[in-house]
């Protein structure tokens, strides 16, 4: 693309922002964490504002949203957005405290690694 077809696209891209203002939205970032809230405002760089923010920890059927009030997200960072169905947004998933998905996420985390590690030593039945 040419400079200035980056360019329109880019402009397009943020105005159509301008749609999902006082809108909740979800909001994918580049590490995983999926974000809440509702779109206040936003920036040529698609940095957005995001009020009444929380953090959405899946794990399992089991989910907490994690409280973060006023939350700015660098446009960089997203990889997703959009809106949210909240007729159906929870369907099928278990509310639990925020201790115990952070428990949950933590053993998950555990027995990810606990998999990597075995699949590694078991790389010589590959050859």
């Amino acid at each position: 693309m040419s400079g200035g077809a980056v360019d329109a696209w880019q402009v397009s891209a943020v105005a159509s922002l301008v749609e999902e203002l006082d809108k909740k939205i979800l909001v994918v970032l580049r590490d995983g964490s999926k974000i809440i809230g509702f779109l206040r405002s936003f920036d040529q760089f698609a940095n957005i504002v995001l009020e009444n923010a929380c953090e959405r920890i899946i794990v399992g059927t089991s989910f907490s949203d994690i409280p973060l009030g006023l939350y700015i997200v660098r446009g960089e960072n997203v990889v997703l957005m959009g809106d949210i169905d909240e007729t159906i947004e929870t369907e099928g998933l278990t509310e639990v405290s925020n201790e115990e998905i952070k428990r949950e996420r933590e053993a998950e985390k555990a027995a990810d690694k606990f998999k990597g590690e075995m699949l590694k030593r078991m790389d010589f039945l590959e050859d």
